[in-house]
Formats: structure tokens, sequence, C-alpha cells
């Protein structure tokens, strides 16, 4: 059955580039914020990267319009009973996590309907548990940003159903033409198990001292072809990002080198968590 009606959860940087992805695909989707000034603000937050995607020839004027007119903000959880497909993009808090689940899980009319997490790090069956639906619940974990990245991560639990991540695959590759790879429900999943333990060391580095951030971040960038520095990536994705998936991987797998080193801890207890707060590794522009 082809998704045609979808909902997310969240309208920050990746909720809202997930709703973008969606809307421009044909999808119908309902974007949901804890507030209707917080919704509108997603829904600005959109038509912003919309609008640059016209300036640069990837859509026209109508496909602009068109697209906005299939996004729906709302501060009502209740706008999603009808939907075919729920992804959470909330912050990557647990118990945030799992208190949507059990209110959503409950929302929806279409038994079939699939609930799904963008999240990080959080075991995908623990939120199935609290859903009444774990079957069909898992993650779907997109990259930032969501409109450009073609790399979509499926992480079926043990208890999703084998329809249910068979639905996810078409509709990832047919609806949004996008590349999946499938993932086992362990903290970090793919990429972040093997990315994150290198933004750390890299933090480390500049933390005790051996080079500054900006020699640290043009060593990879020069010396092995990486496009973008640990650190500036790092303030990309948010340090408070990168403190959670690392604590929740420490937390399942005891290994030293998942663990946030304190001055990460630091530059979030201060609120210092990258781009989106202005200041990071580097400052930004607000």
């Amino acid at each position: 059955m082809t998704i045609e009606r979808m909902g997310v959860i969240g309208g920050g940087l990746m909720g809202s580039g997930i709703a973008e992805v969606n809307a421009r695909a044909g999808l119908d989707v309902v974007l949901v914020e804890i507030s209707d000034e917080a919704a509108d603000a997603a829904r600005g937050r959109i038509e912003g990267s919309l609008r640059k995607a016209e300036q640069r020839g990837k859509i026209t004027a109508d496909d602009l319009a068109t697209t906005l007119n299939r996004i729906h903000p709302t501060s009502d959880l209740g706008a999603l009973a009808d939907r075919q497909l729920v992804v959470e993009a909330a912050s990557e808090n647990e118990q945030v996590k799992l208190d949507l689940f059990t209110k959503v899980g409950s929302i929806l009319d279409d038994d079939d309907a699939i609930l799904a997490s963008n999240t990080s790090s959080i075991p995908i069956v623990k939120l199935g548990a609290v859903s009444g639906r774990a079957n069909h619940v898992m993650g779907v974990h997109f990259f930032n940003p969501a409109p450009v990245m073609k790399l979509v991560e499926l992480i079926p639990s043990l208890t999703t159903a084998p329809a249910t991540l068979d639905r996810m695959r078409s509709y990832v590759t047919d609806s949004l033409g996008k590349r999946p790879i499938d993932a086992t429900d362990r903290a970090g999943f793919i990429v972040n198990s093997l990315l994150v333990p290198y933004l750390l060391s890299a933090i480390r580095m500049y933390e005790a001292g051996y080079a500054s951030a900006e020699d640290i971040d043009q060593g990879m960038v020069l010396g092995c072809g990486h496009p973008m520095g640990p650190l500036a990536l790092s303030d990309l994705i948010g340090l408070d990002t990168i403190q959670a998936i690392g604590e929740s991987m420490y937390e399942e797998f005891k290994e030293p080198l998942y663990s946030p080193p304190p001055l990460l801890d630091r530059m979030v207890d201060a609120g210092l968590l990258g781009k989106k707060s202005g200041q990071g590794f580097y400052p930004y522009d607000s």
C-alpha cells in the first residue's frame, strides 16, 4: 500500500527537512510542533529552504507553492489520526520520545499505520513497547540536510513485522528516491557507530591542546579528502546530539571511546550547541 499521507513530529532542523522531502515527493504532510508559533516557524524554515532551491534552479516557483500547500503545520497531535506514516523527529531525549510514542500509538486510526523514529541512538524496541503497535514501529534515520542527503537508515526492532520493513523500503526508494540501508537495533546503528567515535576523538584532541580547531579540521579535509572537518561537522550536527548519541552508545557497550569528553559536556551545559545556537567550536551568524 503506497503511503500518501504522512506526519512529522518536530519542526527543527531534521523535522522540517523530513517534512520538506516528503512534500516535494508529493505526499500530504502534517507537521506537529509544541505550539502554533513553533509550527509556523517550522513552515517558515521550510519555505526558506525551498526558496534557496528555487534560486539554484532545482525547483520552479510553481513547485515551491505546490510543495508548501502540501504542508499543514499544527500543534495538535490529534491531526495525525488519519496518517499512514508518522515520523517522530523530536529532541534526542528518551523520555520525550517514549511519551510521544505512547500518545501517538493510541491516536492513529489505521491499524496498519507505521510509527517511525528518526532517533540516532535510542533503542527502537523501547519505543515499540510503549506504542501499543510494536509490529508497526521502526527506526527511519534521515541525514542532515535531509533534502540533499540520499541515505536513509532503516532500523527494525525484534518486534517489527517484516511487512512494515518492506513498506518502508518501498517508501524510501520509490516515493522519496533515496537509498535505504538496513541496520540492526543497536545504539548508533551503522553510520553513527563509525562517525561518533571519530568526532569524539577530534574533540578530545582539541581539548588536550594537540592543535587548534582549524588545524584539526584542515588536517582531515586536506589530508584525508573529507568534505568537512570533524569539529565543524560536530557543530553542524549539534553538540547536544553528539553528546546524546555518545552517552547512549556508552550506556549500551561501555566502550571508553563512546564516552563524551568533559569539554563536550561543558559546552552543552553552557548552551554552546554549534550552528543552531550560533556558537560551538566556531561562531556562526544568528
